[in-house]
Protein backbone atom coordinates (compact mmCIF):
# COMPACT_ATOMS: atom_id res chain seq x y z
CA UNK A 1 0.00 0.00 0.00
CA UNK A 2 1.03 3.25 -0.79
CA UNK A 3 0.40 6.29 1.86
CA UNK A 4 0.00 9.78 0.76
CA UNK A 5 1.10 12.43 3.27
CA UNK A 6 0.62 15.74 0.73
CA UNK A 7 -2.98 16.55 0.13
CA UNK A 8 -4.33 17.58 -3.38
CA UNK A 9 -4.10 21.46 -1.75
CA UNK A 10 0.03 20.53 -1.11
CA UNK A 11 0.42 19.72 -4.26
CA UNK A 12 -1.49 22.52 -5.93
CA UNK A 13 1.06 24.95 -3.93
CA UNK A 14 4.28 23.29 -4.89
CA UNK A 15 3.05 23.22 -8.44
CA UNK A 16 2.52 27.03 -8.48
CA UNK A 17 5.33 27.58 -6.24
CA UNK A 18 7.43 25.81 -9.16
CA UNK A 19 6.13 27.67 -11.76
CA UNK A 20 6.56 31.05 -10.15
CA UNK A 21 10.31 30.39 -9.03
CA UNK A 22 10.56 29.57 -13.07
CA UNK A 23 8.66 32.43 -14.43
CA UNK A 24 10.66 34.34 -11.84
CA UNK A 25 13.78 33.16 -12.77
CA UNK A 26 13.44 34.49 -16.34
CA UNK A 27 12.50 37.65 -15.43
CA UNK A 28 9.06 37.60 -16.65
CA UNK A 29 6.29 39.34 -14.58
CA UNK A 30 3.05 37.88 -13.97
CA UNK A 31 1.64 40.92 -16.56
CA UNK A 32 3.65 39.75 -19.30
CA UNK A 33 2.92 35.51 -18.70
CA UNK A 34 -0.33 36.46 -18.56
CA UNK A 35 -0.66 37.87 -21.81
CA UNK A 36 1.56 35.68 -23.69
CA UNK A 37 -0.20 32.93 -22.06
CA UNK A 38 -3.46 34.44 -22.95
CA UNK A 39 -4.62 33.42 -19.08
CA UNK A 40 -6.18 36.18 -17.26
CA UNK A 41 -4.11 38.52 -14.90
CA UNK A 42 -6.20 37.36 -12.05
CA UNK A 43 -6.15 33.64 -12.96
CA UNK A 44 -2.22 34.11 -12.71
CA UNK A 45 -2.59 36.03 -9.20
CA UNK A 46 -4.71 33.17 -7.75
CA UNK A 47 -2.58 30.37 -8.81
CA UNK A 48 0.79 31.85 -7.86
CA UNK A 49 -1.19 32.24 -4.27
CA UNK A 50 -3.26 29.59 -3.67
CA UNK A 51 -2.42 27.01 -6.19
CA UNK A 52 -6.09 27.10 -7.62
CA UNK A 53 -6.35 27.29 -11.69
CA UNK A 54 -8.33 25.64 -14.10
CA UNK A 55 -6.18 22.41 -16.69
CA UNK A 56 -6.53 24.36 -19.34
CA UNK A 57 -5.02 27.35 -18.13
CA UNK A 58 -2.20 25.65 -15.98
CA UNK A 59 -1.43 24.12 -19.48
CA UNK A 60 -1.18 27.71 -21.37
CA UNK A 61 1.51 29.05 -18.84
CA UNK A 62 3.38 25.72 -18.97
CA UNK A 63 3.53 26.06 -22.62
CA UNK A 64 4.53 29.47 -22.55
CA UNK A 65 7.10 28.45 -19.74
CA UNK A 66 8.16 26.12 -22.24
CA UNK A 67 7.41 23.06 -19.99
CA UNK A 68 5.19 21.07 -22.33
CA UNK A 69 7.95 18.53 -22.51
CA UNK A 70 7.35 17.73 -18.60
CA UNK A 71 3.73 17.81 -19.13
CA UNK A 72 4.51 15.05 -21.66
CA UNK A 73 6.57 13.44 -19.38
CA UNK A 74 4.06 13.53 -16.66
CA UNK A 75 3.02 9.82 -17.08
CA UNK A 76 5.51 8.22 -19.21
CA UNK A 77 7.32 5.71 -16.94
CA UNK A 78 4.52 3.62 -15.58
CA UNK A 79 4.75 2.97 -12.21
CA UNK A 80 3.49 -0.30 -10.93
CA UNK A 81 2.25 -1.07 -7.58
CA UNK A 82 2.25 -4.69 -8.16
CA UNK A 83 2.58 -7.94 -10.85
CA UNK A 84 -0.93 -8.13 -11.34
CA UNK A 85 -0.64 -3.75 -12.86
CA UNK A 86 2.24 -5.69 -15.24
CA UNK A 87 0.10 -8.60 -16.31
CA UNK A 88 -2.63 -6.73 -16.98
CA UNK A 89 -1.12 -4.39 -19.10
CA UNK A 90 0.17 -6.65 -21.26
CA UNK A 91 -3.64 -7.97 -22.02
Amino acid sequence: MQYIFNTPVDIALEMAHKMKSIRKRRKITQKQLAARSNVSYATLRKFEKTGQISLESFIKLSMELGLTHELNNLFSTPVYNSIEEVINEQR
